[in-house]
């Protein structure tokens, strides 16, 4: 009886909740039990306090295959450092990234993609940063210099967006936002503020986070040497391009994955929220038991900034 009762315990230790793949669930995912993370050697394992919700992580979960745990970003607490001796100690506060794994009671990550909090950054603004300021930031550093040019950046008022107004006004751009609500974003940074680009001029920069016909357009603006950089589609709507529309002087409609290595690039946007030059939009917060509420909300484009939620 002894043995059958240790076991059980050690099963139910090794156990968490989740938000786990579950077929026949409105968004792919239902919150129940799921195995503890085992971290590998150059991991360490957190306890999550805060999860954000993304268009791409939330839209995929209905695809994926059964009883994988899901999200991308979280922040929490170290309790199992790296077994290799590196990365944060326990007890550190750190924020993470990672392809799933993120909207869980524990997450194990790899060193290379997490940064500690510094003092004074909030938790669950932190949580908020990931894929969506790392997306903005490299896609920005892969579009040449800022100083001066025109950038333009439509669904500015999603994640990538809102980040991605703030990093081109940093580096001296002038920024057009794109936005179904551009309240706040004169304050983020942006110069100009449009509901449709039928009154916007030639652009050297774009952002593109919406497709479809969006896209179509904003390349229509792209001047000669200039760069649409192709990072969201967050319409689901098919892009059509006109004959000849990709005839003319040179310039580049450019594919966009953020890729991995988070962690210089995560301390770097940590800094600058701690130092006051980086604003974190939270449009929605709230306990992951009413996830659907939250993906409801941001597939249905009706939140200005991050979704956030508290793993409680």
């Amino acid at each position: 009886m002894t043995h059958l009762t240790d076991l059980f315990d050690s099963l139910v230790e090794a156990s968490m909740r989740a938000m786990v793949t579950t077929p026949g669930t409105e968004f792919g995912v239902r919150l129940r039990e799921a195995p503890d993370p085992a971290p590998k050697p150059g991991q360490v394992l957190i306890e999550v306090r805060n999860s954000s919700l993304n268009h791409g992580d939330v839209s995929a979960a209905g695809g994926a295959k059964p009883d994988k745990v899901m999200g991308w970003d979280a922040a929490g607490v170290v309790v199992q450092a790296a077994a290799n001796g590196e990365g944060p100690e326990v007890g550190a506060n750190v924020l993470t990234f990672g392809g799933s794994g993120g909207w869980a009671e524990k997450r194990a990550v790899s060193v290379g993609e997490l940064a500690v909090i510094p003092d004074g950054v909030d938790m669950a603004d932190a949580s908020a940063l990931p894929i969506a300021g790392v997306a903005a930031l490299r896609a920005l550093r892969r579009s040449g210099e800022l100083t001066g040019k025109r950038v333009l950046i439509t669904g500015a008022s999603g994640g990538v967006g809102r980040y991605g107004v703030q990093l081109a006004a940093l580096e001296g751009a002038e920024v057009v936002a794109l936005a179904r609500r551009g309240d706040g974003l004169a304050e983020l940074g942006a110069t100009e503020i449009v509901a449709d680009l039928d009154a916007v001029g030639p652009v050297d920069i774009v952002l593109e986070n919406v497709g479809g016909p969006t896209l179509v357009r904003a390349w229509e603006l792209v001047k000669a040497g200039g760069v649409l950089q192709s990072i969201g589609w967050t319409s689901m709507e098919p892009a059509v391009f006109p004959p000849y529309a990709t005839v003319g002087p040179a310039k580049s409609l450019v594919s966009f994955e953020s890729g991995d290595g988070y962690a210089p690039d995560l301390a770097y946007l940590l800094k600058l929220v701690a130092d006051g030059k980086l604003t974190v939009d939270v449009g929605w917060r709230g306990s992951w038991t009413r996830f659907d509420e939250a993906a409801a909300e941001l597939l249905g484009r009706r939140i200005s900034g991050k979704a956030v939620l508290d793993i409680d």
